[in-house]
C-alpha cells in the first residue's frame, strides 16, 4: 500500500510539471505573437543574433595558425613601403635639385676611383713597425705612394713598390702622420698610430674640440690622401682624443689600391714681350739736301 501511494505522488507531480510547462509554451508562444510583447524582446534578440552572426575580428583559428600575426605583420611593412616610398621620392628630388646647383655654380668633384683589389699575403705586426704585404705590385697597376682601404676605411699607403707586390704602411703605426677632421665638428688633427687598433690625435686647434662618438675622415692635406676616406670614431680618454680604427672591423684579407690624389700644378704664364717698333727709315728730300 504503502508503495503504490508513493507511485501515485510521483505521477502526479510529473503531471503537474509537465502541465506547467504545456502553459509556459504556450504563453510564450501567445507572447510572441503579441506586438507590445515582441517590441519588448526584440532588441535583446537582435544583439544577440548580430553576435552570433558577425565575424570576430581576430579568429581563434587564425591565432593558432600564426595567420593574425602574419596580416599584422603584412600591414606594417606595408606603412613601410609607403614610408619608403615617400623618402625615396625626397631622395630623388635632392639628387636633382643638387645635381641643378652643381651645374650652376661648375662645381667639379672628386675624381673617379681606379684602383687594383690584392689579398694580403704577409702581415708585419709588432710594436714599432706594421706594414702588411698585398699581392698586386706594378705589373697589376699599382702606382707609388697608392693608398689603401678595405671594406672598413682607410688602411694605409703603399710605401714600397714591386713588380707582383705592394708593402702598405698602415695608419695604425706610430710613424704614420694621417691629417683628418671630424665628420660632424670640422675639426682637424693629426692621426697618429698609437697600437694595432687605434690611433691619437694632436696638434688640435685651442678653440674647438671633438664630438664624442663622431666618425673621423681623411681630410686631403698634404696631397697623399684622397679626402672623405673613413678612419674610424673619436672617444675621449683622460685628455686624450683617441680613435678606434675602422679598418680593423671588416678585415678580410683584401685591400683595394687607389691612386694618390693629383692635382696638377698650373705651368706658369709666358711672359709677353711688347714688339719694339722699328725706326722711321729716313726721307729722300734729306738726302737730297
Amino acid at each position: 500500500m504503502a508503495r503504490s501511494g508513493r507511485s501515485s505522488q510521483k505521477s502526479g507531480a510529473r503531471r503537474v510539471t509537465l502541465g506547467i510547462l504545456i502553459f509556459g509554451a504556450l504563453a510564450l508562444i501567445v507572447a510572441q505573437s503579441a506586438p507590445q510583447i515582441s517590441n519588448f524582446f526584440l532588441p535583446a534578440r537582435t544583439t544577440v543574433s548580430d553576435r552570433i552572426g558577425a565575424p570576430a575580428d581576430t579568429r581563434l583559428w587564425a591565432q593558432l595558425t600564426g595567420q593574425a600575426d602574419r596580416e599584422q605583420r603584412i600591414r606594417e611593412l606595408e606603412n613601410e613601403v609607403r614610408d619608403l616610398a615617400r623618402y625615396k621620392a625626397a631622395a630623388i628630388s635632392m639628387a636633382e635639385r643638387m645635381e641643378a646647383y652643381e651645374n650652376i655654380l661648375n662645381l667639379m668633384g672628386e675624381p673617379p676611383e681606379r684602383g687594383v683589389t690584392a689579398r694580403i699575403t704577409t702581415v708585419v705586426d709588432g710594436p714599432f713597425a706594421q706594414t702588411v704585404l698585398a699581392n698586386a705590385g706594378s705589373l697589376q697597376g699599382v702606382v707609388p705612394g697608392a693608398v689603401a682601404m678595405n671594406e672598413g676605411g682607410l688602411v694605409g699607403r703603399v710605401i714600397q713598390l714591386g713588380d707582383r707586390s705592394s708593402r702598405i704602411l698602415l695608419i695604425s703605426n706610430y710613424q704614420s702622420q694621417l691629417p683628418v677632421l671630424g665628420e660632424v665638428s670640422g675639426v682637424r688633427a693629426i692621426l697618429q698610430g698609437k697600437d694595432r687598433d687605434r690611433g691619437v690625435l694632436h696638434d688640435l686647434p685651442e678653440a674647438a674640440d671633438f664630438i664624442e662618438g663622431e666618425r673621423i675622415l681623411s681630410s686631403g692635406e698634404g696631397g697623399a690622401f684622397p679626402r672623405g676616406l673613413v678612419v674610424g670614431t673619436v672617444t675621449k680618454q683622460g685628455a686624450d682624443w683617441i680613435v678606434k680604427l675602422a679598418m680593423r672591423d671588416h678585415a678580410s684579407g683584401y685591400v683595394r689600391m687607389i691612386a694618390p690624389p693629383e692635382i696638377v700644378e698650373p705651368l706658369p704664364e709666358p711672359e709677353i714681350t711688347e714688339p719694339v717698333a722699328p725706326a722711321p727709315a729716313p726721307s729722300t728730300s734729306q738726302g737730297a739736301q
